[in-house]
Order: C-alpha cells, then sequence, then structure tokens
C-alpha cells in the first residue's frame, strides 16, 4: 500500500489535484449564478495553480504571487482592448508577450514562457465586453486567481502538521528559482523576445488573412513551441504540439458534438486539467490529448460557436502557428550569429499545460 501511494507522489496528483478544483470550484459557483458567460475569467485566474510546482512553499508563495499578478493584469489589459480596433489588439498583445518573457525569466517561472498570459489575453480580448460589466469581470478573475493562490499554498499547513510522521508520502519539494533582476540586460532573452514578437505578428497576421475563425489560437501555438531564453531550440515540440493537437481534436469532437450539459462540461474541464497536470512532464504530445479538450471546451462553454468550425480551426491554427515556429527555429538556429551557442543548450523545461 505504501509503494502504491509513492507511486502516486510521483505521478504529481499532489499538484494535479489542486490545479483541478482551482478551475472546477469557480466554474460550479459561475453555473450557480447563471453566468457562464464569464468562464473564461475564472479559468485563466485559475491558472495561478499551474505555478509554483515543487517549490518550497517560501518560493511558491513568491513565485504564484507574481505569475497570479501577471495573469490578471494580462486579462485586465484584455478587458480595457476589448472591442477596440486591430492596433490597440496588436499592441496590447505584444505587450503581453514581451512583459510575459521578462516576468518569467526574472521569476524563474515554470513555464519560462508567455504562454498562459498570452493565452488569457487573447481570448479574453476576443470576448464581447459591456463596459458595465468590466469590474465584474475583473472581480471573477481575482477571485478565482486567490482561490487558486491559497489551494497552491495549502499543502503547507498539512505538512507542518505531519510530514515528520508521513514516512514519505509528500512529494519532495526539490526547485529553488533565483530571482534574476538583470534579465533586461541580457542578450538571449531579447533574442527570445525577437522571436516571439515576430512569430505572433507573422502567424496571427497569416490566420487573419487566411480568414480562420479563431486567429488567436495560431499566436497561441507559436508562443507555446519557441523555447524560453537558454532552452534548446527543439523541432520536435512543435511536430508534437500539432500530432497531440490532432489527436486532442478528435477527443474534443466525442465530447462537444453530442451536445453535453453545462455541468458535463465542468466535469470534462476538471478530469482534463488533472490529466494533463499529470502527463505534461512526461510528455507533451500526450498530455495534448488532455489539453486540447480543456481549452476548447473552456472555449466553447464561455463563448459558444458551432463545434465543427471550432474543431477545424484549431487544427489548422495550430498546424500554421506551429510551422512559423519552425521557421523561426530553423532561421535562429542556422542564421549567421543568431543560433543558440551550444554552451547554452540546457534542454527544455517542463512543457506546459492549458493551452
Amino acid at each position: 500500500m505504501l509503494a502504491r501511494l509513492r507511486s502516486l507522489r510521483a505521478l504529481d496528483v499532489e499538484v494535479a489535484l489542486r490545479a483541478s478544483l482551482a478551475v472546477a470550484i469557480p466554474l460550479i459557483v459561475l453555473i450557480a449564478a447563471g453566468r457562464i458567460d464569464w468562464t473564461a475569467y475564472a479559468s485563466f485566474g485559475a491558472m495561478t495553480a499551474l505555478y509554483g510546482r515543487g517549490e518550497p512553499y517560501r518560493l511558491r508563495a513568491r513565485t504564484i504571487t507574481i505569475a497570479g499578478a501577471f495573469l490578471l493584469g494580462s486579462i485586465a489589459l484584455a478587458l480595457g482592448v476589448a472591442g477596440a480596433g486591430l492596433p490597440l489588439l496588436v499592441g496590447g498583445l505584444l505587450l503581453v508577450v514581451i512583459g510575459g518573457i521578462l516576468v518569467a525569466t526574472t521569476a524563474g517561472l515554470v513555464p519560462g514562457t508567455p504562454l498562459f498570459f498570452v493565452f488569457a489575453f487573447s481570448v479574453c480580448a476576443q470576448l464581447p465586453t459591456p463596459p458595465g460589466e468590466v469590474g465584474e469581470r475583473m472581480l471573477v478573475a481575482t477571485g478565482a486567481a486567490v482561490l487558486a493562490w491559497l489551494l497552491t499554498m495549502s499543502g503547507w499547513g498539512l505538512r507542518r502538521m505531519f510530514e515528520p510522521h508521513s514516512t514519505g508520502l509528500f512529494k519532495d519539494l526539490p526547485r529553488a528559482p533565483r530571482l534574476r533582476p538583470a534579465t533586461y540586460r541580457d542578450p538571449q532573452v531579447w533574442l527570445v523576445i525577437l522571436q516571439n514578437v515576430v512569430g505572433v505578428l507573422l502567424a496571427g497576421g497569416l490566420a487573419l488573412i487566411v480568414g480562420i475563425g479563431h486567429p488567436y489560437w495560431a499566436v497561441v501555438a507559436v508562443v507555446a513551441v519557441l523555447p524560453p531564453p537558454r532552452a534548446a531550440h527543439s523541432i520536435s515540440r512543435a511536430v508534437h504540439r500539432v500530432a497531440g493537437t490532432a489527436l486532442g481534436v478528435v477527443v474534443t469532437g466525442l465530447v462537444l458534438l453530442p451536445g453535453p450539459s453545462v455541468a458535463w462540461l465542468v466535469v470534462v474541464i476538471t478530469v482534463s486539467q488533472f490529466g494533463a497536470e499529470i502527463l505534461v512532464g512526461k510528455h507533451y504530445g500526450a498530455a495534448l490529448l488532455f489539453i486540447t479538450p480543456l481549452a476548447l471546451s473552456v472555449v466553447h462553454l464561455g463563448s459558444p460557436v458551432p463545434v465543427p468550425a471550432l474543431l477545424i480551426d484549431r487544427i489548422v491554427e495550430t498546424a500554421l502557428g506551429a510551422g512559423v515556429a519552425i521557421l523561426l527555429v530553423l532561421l535562429f538556429r542556422f542564421g549567421a550569429g543568431l543560433a543558440v551557442p551550444d554552451r547554452d543548450r540546457r534542454g527544455p523545461t517542463k512543457a506546459p499545460s492549458a493551452s
């Protein structure tokens, strides 16, 4: 029995359970309040629980406070430009990309990319937002972030109470992120910022020209594939993303095409969040079997569209964004003077989820 419990601990069940509760509880509250259209704000605020993985609680408090604050800042910016013209939307997106990379690198966040910040901004900026509801929607996001913060820190008391007698049942917390206040002076960081800026502009622009219904998926795909500063430039990650997304779309179709109830979609989102967190550190492609239904169910719940169009857009735009990212990877790998030095190829961090 003890061996089984230890194997569960190794599968990050503790992290997955916290992340699932962080998204499920706000969604249940919104269902009770009859405001399913606010799903996106609660879901993205709840992404605060995705940070601080494997960190001692003193350091984790700093990590999730920084990450949660930038998530809320991204949502607030999205609410500010929602319904505005394309120049303001693009300007806000670039601010989130640049600021997200600087914040993630400075604070040692995992993932070290602006993925969740860009995802939150891109979706929330596309939602119709009556001026009178801006404050309420921001309050929903803030409440979800605070709940996620508390859940992420909840193990501190349990460990203090039981760890001396737990015989190793609690997961070790070996990660110790360092603050890097001089990040803004690092040329490698600005190289990654350049990659991401070019990538999101190119992928987003191509998606708009082609007329795909959800162009932000292409933007999110670029940010998800491009590595953080001083990590390896891996084409395999793009391949995993496209293949995993394609299979994930099949799974999503099985869930959404029958027209499930709102309550069932909340169950799907909760289970998908749990599965994604279990697998994301093991195999990114396999995790996308859960990440894709999670992301599409959140979008569909908050802003319903015809399911076939949603599924097709997801595949096409993921392929488009991943293709742009591959081109940039090749350019920066083989371009004269632009490749990451061999001594800096340290391998990617754990793959992110919820994209």
